[in-house]
């Protein structure tokens, strides 16, 4: 990447080369900003709020105890099992204080699922809400877990609130299927026992372990990506710089619908906003849409995050559109690619431009970003973040011409040191420090760079490489589609031919007029011969489209 010349496409305040040595651990970062701001709003949930003040307090109670009455030590791996509530940043942060190593889990996992992320990763306690015990004590036998804190959703919400939502949660809805887990601890209990020991702070260094941060597993088996202190810290000062230009320090509220397990959310949500003094608006269920709708009539938001399913999905609710935007000042899509559709209508609704920004667990995630001073949507994951190098190759691993589409390799200080005792999978993507990111892109002659689609899923028609995300974009344009998913199937003449799964409002256009739309915007060879309904298309629990499942 030739970095003189492309530093000069980067917009007004944002630096070229950011600091990843800038704090020695993400427990400086924290107690610096938590000193800073100890009166201010870190996070709200449910109407409950908490202060950098209170969350500091309460942190070290959760770590005094998991340091004095767990007796786990530094380097341990302690599981976070939890939605977006209130308990997930004060164990996050206490867990980090304690010096352990966070282990994510996903609630939503299978028996089968979480089995496999405990035994590899190791954890030896974990954190979990009660309405997903069930499927823990299912395999907590053929795992190392020894210990298990558990919550209940409302246990933060304060008296009588807390009573009334457990109750709701338990009895009314009978989100908590039975379960029977020994060795356990009830949340609030740890709290209260935690602020009566004494915390050790524990001498932590960048190249410690803070995450081990399991790959979505849309491409084979899910591994542990190793994030060091370093590799966050690095992360979170490049999504800062990136973004900084448009916000203030301690006035920003940032709408955070997805999950802090999720590691889009938990850089460019909770710590970069952290060191921006901002309050987090964690939203614990965002696919009850007019429930999320309804909250985010509460407040003056200035930012949100999402994936394009997301943003689409909220664009598809009613109630949405009369809600007041005058705050808003960031949009940021990820996790995915942003469909054009849905940029274009989320800029006429909000009057805000949506930014898309690329990235993967591999990079703690942020590798590019479109620059905060972009007009309109451009179609682009933008330019490299700052520190941030990018090659496109070919599959040789030589270096492509300018407009060639090749394999994404990234490099720097982000990129993780590898995946938990895998060697091979991690000779697999990283050599020299350059990571291969499986992602297809291209790098226009002004430095911003253009995902063209995964690797894997890439369709050959009559030895065309045909492009999922092509397709599925032109399909969404149609005013009746609202979901699109394309994926290759085995044809004896071409080889593949093009497959489209469709989510349509009624009343359903046929098939023949989707085929139709498609011809519209389409060379011949990439419309879809076979078109498919459904409901719903399977995805992530972030909400990105599983187009293995489909295939």
């Amino acid at each position: 990447m030739q970095k003189i010349w492309l530093e000069k496409s980067y917009p007004p305040g944002v630096p070229f080369e950011i600091d990843p040595d800038k704090y020695s651990s993400l427990v400086e970062m924290f107690d610096k900003y938590v000193g800073i701001y100890a009166d201010r709003t870190a996070f709200i949930n449910m109407g409950a709020e908490i202060t950098y003040g209170e969350l500091e307090q309460q942190s070290k109670a959760f770590a005094a105890y998991l340091q004095q009455e767990l007796g786990l030590v530094k380097g341990d791996k302690f599981a976070i099992m939890v939605p977006n509530c209130l308990q997930y940043p004060i164990a996050l942060f206490g867990a980090l204080l304690a010096g352990l190593t966070v282990v994510n889990v996903n609630p939503l996992y299978t028996a089968r699922e979480l089995e496999h992320q405990l035994k590899d990763s190791g954890a030896k306690s974990m954190m979990i809400v009660e309405n997903f015990a069930h499927t823990l004590a299912e395999v907590i036998d053929k795992t190392p877990v020894e210990k298990v804190i558990l919550t209940s959703l409302g246990d933060r919400l304060g008296f009588p609130k807390a009573q009334l939502v457990n109750f709701v949660v338990k009895h009314i809805k009978k989100m908590v299927p039975k379960f029977t887990l020994n060795n356990t601890v009830k949340f609030n209990q740890v709290i209260s026992i935690g602020s009566q020991l004494p915390y050790t702070p524990v001498l932590l260094q960048g190249s410690d372990l803070a995450f081990l941060q399991y790959t979505g597993g849309t491409t084979g088996v899910s591994k542990g990506a190793m994030l060091t202190h370093r590799n966050m810290i690095a992360n979170l000062e490049q999504a800062k710089a990136a973004i900084k230009p448009m916000l203030d320090e301690g006035k920003e509220l940032v709408v955070t619908a997805l999950p802090l397990y999720h590691i889009f959310a938990l850089t460019a949500n909770c710590l970069t906003f952290i060191t921006l003094g901002g309050t987090n608006l964690l939203i614990t269920n965002p696919r009850d849409m007019p429930g999320f709708i309804k909250e985010l009539s509460k407040y003056k938001f200035t930012a949100i995050t999402g994936v394009n399913t997301l943003f689409n999905g909220l664009l598809n609710t009613s109630g949405f559109s009369e809600l007041d935007f005058s705050t808003l000042k960031l949009s940021l899509g990820g996790g995915m690619a942003v469909q054009r559709p849905v940029a274009e209508r989320w800029e006429s609704v909000t009057k805000t431009r949506l930014l898309e920004g690329y990235g993967l667990t591999e990079c703690a995630p942020l590798v590019t970003l479109c620059p905060y001073n972009q007009e309109h949507y451009s179609g682009s994951i933008g330019l490299p973040a700052s520190s941030t190098d990018i090659r496109i190759v070919d599959d040789e691993g030589n270096d492509v011409s300018q407009g060639e589409a090749g394999e994404m390799l990234v490099k720097g200080p982000q990129v993780m040191s590898g995946y938990y005792n895998r060697p091979d999978a991690t000779d697999e993507v990283l050599t020299d420090g350059w990571l291969a990111t499986g992602d297809i892109a291209e790098m226009d002659e002004n430095g911003f760079f253009r995902i063209v689609d995964r690797k894997k899923d890439m369709i050959i028609v009559s030895g065309f490489n045909v492009f999922p995300n092509e397709i599925e974009e032109i399909a969404v344009g149609h005013p009746s589609i609202i979901e699109a998913a394309a994926i290759g199937v085995p044809h004896e003449i071409s080889g593949e031919e093009v497959k489209l799964f469709v989510v349509a409002k009624e009343p359903k256009p046929t098939k023949d007029e989707i085929i139709a739309h498609c011809k519209l915007g389409l060379t011949n060879y990439k419309v879809p011969k076979i078109i498919e309904f459904r409901d719903e298309l399977p995805k992530t629990n972030v909400g990105k489209i599983l187009r293995r499942e489909l295939r």
